[in-house]
């Protein structure tokens, strides 16, 4: 099988022939090993991750290495183990975006001393979760993903590799938060715990793909028209949402003291 073939074949099929693959990625900072879909194809990656210039025939070249092991491939010289992680310049759309991941981590943070403190049959203890998942119902979501998804989203192909993955996590934390409010009712605390617990591990990884490798690349990709008009949008979105985020962030703080 010739390269070009390879690199028309998702990572995440090249990585489980090669698994020495996912290793050398992982040097780069591309951290296709952990993407929860792996939908990406290995000639994506150089530019959607925005691999340095100087590094991608570096990278290319130790992954034919090994796919080829026989063939006589030069030993690039590998990356300096201090070198200064790259700091991303976001437009004041994604800016914004990036500002709001910062009081979702905050809450994710919280969410093993809720489960901690988790309590279905006193009025307090269901007020107190009630507006955990109001939290990540009306902020998270038709607040923040729905910027992304009917905003962002719609200057792009949606076909896009990158865009399937975002969505497949919103996706993810919409069923999580459907089995939330079914074990409240059912008064399940394991199961409500669960999923807790479940949409805490998705989000780490969700923010991180959006802050370091989505947000980037639409930037490098957004006309400046484009950028213009989605800050424009997003002001009136925010506008509108206005009172209710900073009942939010109230809510954000006052369990910051009392838990931390």
């Amino acid at each position: 099988m010739s390269i070009e073939e390879y690199l028309n074949k998702g990572v995440k099929e090249i990585i489980t022939e090669f698994p020495e693959i996912e290793q050398i990625l992982d040097e780069y900072e591309i951290g296709c090993g952990t993407c929860g879909e792996g939908l990406c194809l290995l000639k994506d990656i150089v530019e959607i991750h925005d691999v340095d210039e100087d590094l991608e025939a570096e990278l290319m070249l130790r992954i034919s290495k090994v796919i080829y092991p026989d063939k006589s491939v030069v030993i690039p010289k590998r990356r300096r183990e201090n070198q200064e992680k790259k700091l991303f310049k976001y437009s004041p759309p994604m800016k914004k975006m990036v500002s709001e991941h910062v009081l979702i981590k905050r809450w994710v943070a919280l969410i093993p001393k809720v489960i901690e403190n988790l309590d279905l049959e006193t009025e307090e203890g269901l007020q107190l979760i009630d507006q955990g998942i109001d939290f990540i119902r009306n902020y998270a979501d038709k607040f923040h993903h729905a910027k992304e998804e009917d905003e962002a989203f719609k200057y792009f192909d949606e076909n896009l590799a990158m865009i399937q993955v975002i969505r497949k996590d919103h996706v993810r934390v919409r069923a999580h938060v459907k089995a939330m409010l079914e074990a409240i009712e059912n008064k399940d605390k394991d199961a409500l715990a669960a999923n807790l617990t479940a949409y805490a591990e998705i989000l780490p990884e969700h923010i991180k793909k959006e802050d370091e490798i989505l947000f980037p690349w639409m930037d490098r990709n957004l006309t400046t028209q484009q950028v213009g008009r989605l800050y424009s949008r997003f002001n009136e979105i925010e506008d509108d949402f206005r009172t209710a985020a900073e009942r939010h962030r109230i809510f954000i703080e006052r369990l910051e003291t009392e838990f931390c």
